[in-house]
C-alpha cells in the first residue's frame, strides 16, 4: 500500500543511511548549490530576527506607512513579499520549532511562510514533520486547505451568530419602555462606540451648563447611557438616512479682510462652525472647493464670491495620468490629494509643473510635519525635517556575507522523500485534532 504523507506517532523524517560523496564535478556543483541554499535559509532567519527588532523599535516611522513599506522601498522587493516577511518575522517567536528549523537551514523560508499562517504552539510539531517530508508546493497546499477548513467553520459560526441577532422592546408595568438587544460583535462595537460618544457629549454639556453656585444633578452611568441612546435616535431622525452629496470632499470658506485687491487675508476653514489650524487649512485647500467671503471693517460680509475649484478637472486628470499614485518613496496609495508645491495662497500656480499627488498621510507630513518636497524634470524629491533628502530608490550594497553557523550546509536540508501526498487525509488527521483540542480548551 502506498503510504500517505501525514504525521503519526511513528512517522519521523527519514534519513539516508549512507551518504556517498559526489562522483563527478557536476554533482559536486550540485552539492555546492544545496549548501548555499541551506545557508540562505539560515541567513533568512537572521534577516527576520533583525526585521522584527527593527519593527518593534519603530525604525520605519520616518515617513513610511509601515515596516513593509519601508522594506519594499529600502530593499527593492515586492510590497506583497515585504508584508509577508514582516508577518513571518512577528510569528516566529511563538513558534520555536519552526524557527529553529529555519535557523539551522533545515527547511526553506517558503515552507515557513506557508506554515506560519496556520501553525500554533500546539500543532507546530506535527506541521514541522510535514515541512521536513514534503515539498514547498505540498506544504503550501496543506496550508491553503487548512485555512479553507478554518474559514468554513468560522463562516458557520458567524452565520449562527448572525441569525441569533435580535432587538426586542416592550412596556413594563410602570409604563417604561424596555429594550433588549443581542448583536454580533461588530454590530455591538458600533453601538457601544455611539453610546460612549453620546454619553461623553451629554456629560460635557451638563458640566459646562451648570452654574458655579449650583449643584449638578446626580446622574448615574446607566441613566446617562439611556439619555445617550435617546440623543442618538433624535440625531438619526433629524439628519435622516440620506447623507447628501459627496461631490465636494471639503468646502473651505476663505474670509478676506479689507477691500478688493488687498494683500491682507485670513484663511479659515469652516466645517459646521469648527475652525482648524492654518497648516490644516493650507493642506485641505490644496484640492478643495473654495468660497471667498469679503468682510467689511465691522466683520460683516460685503461680498461673496462664487464657489471655485482650485484644481480644474483637466489638470487633475493629467496629474493622475502622470503620477498614478502617491509620489512618496515606497508608497503605493492611489487615493491621493493634489498638493501645490508652492501653495496657491503664496502665489503658486495651479499648473501641472507645480502639482504632485500625495496620499493623506504624506500630505499631512508636508503640511505640519516639517517635510518639504521639490519637483524637477518630473522627479519628486522629499526632504526630511532635518534637511536630508530621501532617496527615491536607494542602492543596495553588499558588505560581505553574513556569518552563518559552519554546521549549516547541504546536509542540514530536509528534502522530500518521495511519499505520495494526500492533502485530504492530512487535513482529516491534523485539522480535526486541532479543532478538537481547540474546543476542549474553551
Amino acid at each position: 500500500m502506498t503510504s500517505q504523507l501525514c504525521p503519526s506517532a511513528h512517522s519521523a523524517p527519514r534519513s539516508t543511511a549512507l551518504t556517498l560523496a559526489p562522483a563527478t564535478p557536476v554533482e559536486q556543483l550540485g552539492e555546492t548549490i544545496a549548501d548555499l541554499a541551506a545557508r540562505i535559509h539560515a541567513a533568512t532567519y537572521d534577516l527576520l530576527v533583525m526585521l522584527r527588532e527593527f519593527d518593534e523599535r519603530n525604525g520605519w516611522t520616518n515617513g513610511f506607512m509601515s515596516c513593509a513599506h519601508w522594506l519594499h522601498w529600502r530593499t527593492g522587493i515586492d510590497l506583497g513579499a515585504a508584508r509577508e516577511k514582516v508577518r513571518v518575522a512577528k510569528a516566529l517567536p511563538s513558534l520555536p520549532l519552526l524557527s529553529g528549523a529555519l535557523q539551522r537551514g533545515e527547511i526553506s523560508y517558503a515552507k515557513v511562510r506557508a506554515l506560519t499562517r496556520v501553525a500554533t504552539p500546539e500543532n507546530e510539531a506535527r506541521l514541522l514533520h510535514i515541512a521536513y517530508a514534503g515539498t514547498a508546493a505540498q506544504v503550501e497546499r496543506l496550508a491553503r486547505a487548512w485555512r479553507r477548513c478554518d474559514r468554513v467553520m468560522e463562516a458557520r459560526d458567524r452565520e449562527r451568530a448572525h441569525l441569533s441577532r435580535s432587538v426586542t422592546t416592550y412596556v413594563d408595568e410602570e409604563g417604561m419602555v424596555v429594550l433588549r438587544a443581542r448583536l454580533t460583535p461588530e454590530l455591538g462595537a458600533v453601538v457601544q462606540r455611539a453610546l460612549d460618544a453620546a454619553s461623553e457629549r451629554l456629560y460635557q454639556e451638563s458640566r459646562h451648563a451648570a452654574a458655579p453656585e449650583s449643584v449638578a444633578e446626580e446622574v448615574t452611568s446607566a441613566q446617562r447611557r439611556a439619555d445617550a441612546l435617546t440623543l442618538i435616535a433624535e440625531s438619526a431622525l433629524d439628519h435622516g438616512l440620506d447623507r447628501g452629496t459627496t461631490a465636494d470632499r471639503y468646502q473651505v470658506v476663505m474670509h478676506v479682510e479689507g477691500p478688493a485687491g488687498s494683500d491682507q487675508a485670513v484663511l479659515e476653514l469652516a466645517d459646521g462652525g469648527i475652525h482648524v489650524s492654518a497648516e490644516t487649512s493650507r493642506r485641505l485647500t490644496c484640492d478643495a472647493s473654495v468660497v471667498v467671503i469679503r468682510e467689511g471693517p465691522d466683520g460683516s460680509a460685503v461680498d461673496v464670491g462664487r464657489k471655485t475649484r482650485t484644481i480644474p478637472t483637466a489638470i487633475r486628470r493629467a496629474l493622475d495620468a502622470r503620477d498614478g499614485r502617491c509620489r512618496f518613496p515606497g508608497c503605493t496609495a492611489r487615493r491621493c490629494d493634489a498638493h501645490h508645491i508652492e501653495h496657491w495662497a503664496d502665489g503658486g500656480a495651479t499648473a501641472l509643473q507645480n502639482l504632485v499627488l500625495v496620499c493623506r498621510r504624506h500630505h499631512r507630513l508636508v503640511h505640519g510635519g516639517g517635510w518639504d518636497l521639490e519637483l524637477s524634470a518630473g522627479e519628486v524629491t522629499f526632504i526630511r525635517p532635518d534637511g536630508r533628502r530621501l532617496a527615491t530608490a536607494p542602492a543596495l550594497s553588499s558588505r560581505g556575507a553574513l556569518a552563518v553557523d559552519s554546521r549549516v550546509g547541504a546536509r542540514s536540508l530536509r528534502c522530500w522523500d518521495g511519499t505520495r501526498f494526500n492533502v485530504g487525509y492530512a487535513i482529516d488527521v491534523l485539522w480535526s485534532q486541532h479543532r478538537e483540542r481547540d474546543r476542549a480548551n474553551r
